[in-house]
Formats: C-alpha cells, sequence, structure tokens
C-alpha cells in the first residue's frame, strides 16, 4: 500500500477527524479517502461510507487504531460494560505509554503490537507496566505468536497473550496473571492529578497538608508512599476508575467504528447530537 494512502487512513480515525465531523467541517483527507476505498457514493450517508473505509482497515491495514477500536468494543462493551469498567488510554507509565488499560476490580494494561509494529521495545514496556499494575497481556496477530513467546520467556512473568485473528475475533492464548513483585509506589503516584492525589490523602489521612505551595507537591507525595502498597494500590485504582466520565445514553447510537474515539473525547451532549446529524446526512463531498 502506497505511503500517501496509508497516511490518509491513519489519519482518518482520529480525534482532529472526529471534530470536523461534528463541526461538520469539510475535510480533504476524508474526501480522498471516500474517492479511494469507496464506491456508488450517490444515495450513501457519511455513516455507511465510514463502515466502508473501515472495512478496508480490518481487511488490509489493520492499523493501531483498528486494534484499538476492537478492544473497547470487544473487551469493554462486549465482556464488561461501562457501568462497570473504565477504558483509559496512552498513560504515561515510567518511559512508556500505555496503549489500553481496563479497570474494574482489577486492571490489565494491554500492550498491542500489530502487524506494522516490531518487538523492540517490548521487554522495558512490560518492565514499566508492572511497576504501575499487577496484570499486563499483550495484543498481538496470529504470525506474531512465536517471535512474541520467545522475547516473553526471557521475561519470565506472567504476561498475557490475546490473539486478534484475521476474522476480528479476539482469542486468549494466555490470561495474564497477576503480579505484584515490580509495583513502584512512585511511578503509581505519578500517575495521579493532583484532585486523585489530594482525595487519597484526605480519604487516608483525614486532611491535606498545610505547607507552602511550593512544598504541597513533595508533602503530597511522602504521605502517599507512607501508605502500604497493597492498600495505595486498590486507593489507585478506584480513583482512577472514576475518571471517564462518560454520557451513557448518547455513547451506545455511536457506530462500532467511531466508539474509541467517542469513548476518550469527552463529548458534549450537542457533540453528539450534531455526529449523528453528520452520519445519517447523504456524502456531500467531491
Amino acid at each position: 500500500m502506497e505511503t500517501n494512502k496509508m497516511s490518509n487512513l491513519n489519519r482518518m480515525f482520529t480525534r482532529n477527524m472526529l471534530r470536523h465531523f461534528i463541526d461538520g467541517k469539510a475535510d480533504n483527507v476524508y474526501s480522498s479517502v471516500v474517492r479511494r476505498y469507496t464506491s456508488d457514493t450517490d444515495h450513501k450517508n457519511n455513516r455507511e461510507l465510514i463502515s466502508e473505509i473501515y472495512c478496508e482497515l480490518k481487511n488490509n491495514y489493520r492499523n493501531e487504531y483498528f486494534y484499538k477500536n476492537t478492544l473497547l468494543n470487544k473487551l469493554l462493551l462486549g465482556v464488561h460494560s461501562v457501568n462497570t469498567t473504565t477504558a483509559l488510554t496512552e498513560l504515561s507509565i515510567a518511559k512508556s505509554k500505555a496503549d489500553f488499560v481496563l479497570i474494574n476490580g482489577k486492571a490489565i494494561v494491554y500492550e498491542i503490537k500489530t502487524e506494522l509494529d516490531n518487538l523492540d521495545r517490548l521487554s522495558s514496556q512490560i518492565d514499566d507496566y508492572y511497576k504501575a499494575f499487577d496484570h499486563v497481556a499483550v495484543v498481538t496477530y496470529e504470525k506474531n505468536l512465536q517471535q512474541l513467546h520467545k522475547t516473553l520467556e526471557s521475561i519470565d512473568k506472567p504476561v498475557g497473550i490475546y490473539v486478534l485473528r484475521k476474522n476480528g475475533r479476539l482469542g486468549a492464548v494466555q490470561i495474564p496473571q497477576r503480579y505484584i513483585g515490580d509495583l513502584d509506589k512512585e511511578v503509581i503516584f505519578k500517575l495521579l492529578r493532583k484532585s486523585e492525589y489530594e482525595e487519597i490523602i484526605a480519604q487516608r489521612y483525614g486532611y491535606l497538608p498545610e505547607v507552602t505551595q511550593f512544598k504541597y507537591y513533595s508533602a503530597c507525595k511522602k504521605m502517599f508512599l507512607q501508605i502500604p502498597i497493597e492498600e495505595s494500590y486498590l486507593l489507585v485504582l478506584r480513583i482512577l476508575k472514576k475518571r471517564m466520565q462518560l454520557k451513557k445514553e448518547e455513547f451506545v447510537k455511536i457506530p462500532y467504528e467511531l466508539k474509541f474515539l467517542a469513548y476518550f473525547m469527552d463529548l458534549k451532549y450537542d457533540d453528539y447530537q450534531k455526529l449523528e446529524v453528520f452520519l445519517d446526512c447523504e456524502y456531500g463531498g467531491a
């Protein structure tokens, strides 16, 4: 597949593109992708065209967005529920960024390795993830399994393995097991926003430190680090689980292909309404 075509497909399923859809802005990338990957555009609405474009990802170009959107649909919405489980993405952990994290009673980090990736950084990524969470899994494709097994043997930790098969089904090869040997309070503390660590400290101690603004962060961190790791870890999971605020009644109307984008964009009620209008409109591009 030519580079410019790949680039356009990568730019198709982005927050910027979804915002253009919501705002009703003309978008050259969308028009280009529609021309390249759909047929008989007359009398088709945008919802139908986006579905056809997504099929191109599924069949010929399974990029990171395709994997992430599949995980959100199959796991968060299929196995779990937005009422009981929270998903996070691009979460900074030590020197790595977690592709996808699911939090309910426990937390699992999912590291994605698509057909477009290699395993060069996987060992260091998994090491980082175990500093903040006690379950880690890798999601990959079938032909990558042998190489992945070799890499994980050298890591010697109970990492889970999931395979995204050609038919779009997600299969468990190896279920991730709990491992707490590397949990690091400092790394865990850095996951938290100011309001989040304040809530944990106030809940645990009954007060917040009364120090100068310059010393406040250090004082909060010191108090957090004094909490036993098993206790602080559960407190952090509970606070992270509250991070996503979703308009659930509107979110269920979002088409499968755009679920991941809509989930992480903090859309307002009006945004959902405008997006629905766009999706139901006949295509008006060039």
